[in-house]
């Protein structure tokens, strides 16, 4: 025994690789503070910039006539508008988006990479071009225009063309988020839950649902905001009349038109302030889903 002890001491033993060592040693100060700056120097000038102005050329006449700006009747219906599409757009998406990622994360099926060819086409395709599309569909000359006129259905120049457009620009976010998260934890669980006696409806709510719950908030986060900042899709189909068809953005151009520059700065200041919440809570569900995601990896380290 002794002698086996000896020859494995005497053995060679392997040369332990040498700790790669982290980027920032090898580069000098210089560089990380050029970078830093030329980033900093970036953002001030095409974000912080931009963003002041356009408060600074809101309340460049006072509180008195900003109010008087956003409580004008025009304003006050474009606002509404404004959340009408996206409160009607956002949780068709949300149902669209859950379900498509559903299929396409668990399941196997023919013709599954042609529909997320389709979920991406909207991604491609201009926005003007889509408001074309539904202007193709539904207007006077157009396939169906002779038998919504008939049975006196109005879907473009109104509130259903609008959000049709809304829901077409902004289908692909909700589904896009989800379906990486839901093939990266797989279909385990839900074996587990089915095994167990759970339902499937059971098993969605009290297994998959926690699991994307993040992933599926910030995707909702995304939806709403490019809902309520569209224009061209938008701009096509709603026939730009006033106090009716008009949302935020095409309000903020017609007024910008008309030289109306603190009206229309005062309304654009709106769309601002409801990008800079949505970037906040879209920096807390990034950071709870940053921790999710470490949390699962734990978990996936311990069971191997």
């Amino acid at each position: 025994m002794s002698a086996v002890l000896d020859k494995l001491n005497a053995a060679p033993k392997a040369a332990v690789p040498a700790r790669r060592p982290k980027t920032n040693v090898l580069e000098p100060n210089w560089v990380r503070y050029t970078l830093i700056a030329v980033a900093l120097a970036f953002l001030t000038l095409f974000l912080f910039v931009p963003l002041a102005a356009v408060f600074t050329e809101a309340l460049k006449k006072g509180w008195d006539t900003y109010l008087e700006s956003i409580k004008d009747p025009d304003a006050v219906s474009a606002i509404k508008l404004t959340l009408i599409a996206a409160g009607i757009s956002v949780p068709l998406n949300l149902v669209f988006g859950v379900a498509a990622a559903w299929a396409i994360a668990k399941f196997e099926f023919r013709g599954k990479s042609f529909l997320l060819t389709l979920i991406d086409l909207p991604f491609s395709v201009s926005p003007v071009i889509a408001g074309l599309i539904y202007v193709l569909l539904f207007g006077a000359q157009g396939w169906f225009g002779e038998w919504l006129a008939a049975h006196d259905i109005k879907i473009l120049f109104a509130v259903p063309g609008i959000v049709l457009a809304t829901v077409f620009i902004t289908f692909p976010f909700v589904a896009r988020e989800l379906i990486p998260l839901m093939q990266q934890q797989g279909t385990e669980e839900e074996e587990a839950a089915l095994v167990l006696g759970a339902s499937g409806w059971s098993t969605f709510w009290r297994v998959t649902i926690p699991n994307i719950k993040w992933g599926l908030l910030y995707g909702v986060i995304l939806c709403n905001a490019r809902a309520m900042g569209e224009f061209g899709a938008v701009s096509v189909v709603s026939g730009h009349i006033r106090g009716e068809t008009n949302t935020m953005p095409l309000h903020v151009e017609i007024l910008y038109n008309e030289y109306n520059f603190t009206a229309a700065f005062a309304v654009a200041s709106l769309l601002a302030l409801l990008a800079l919440v949505t970037l906040a809570v879209k920096s807390f569900v990034e950071w709870r889903l940053h921790q999710a995601r470490k949390a699962d990896s734990r978990i996936l380290e311990h069971a191997a």
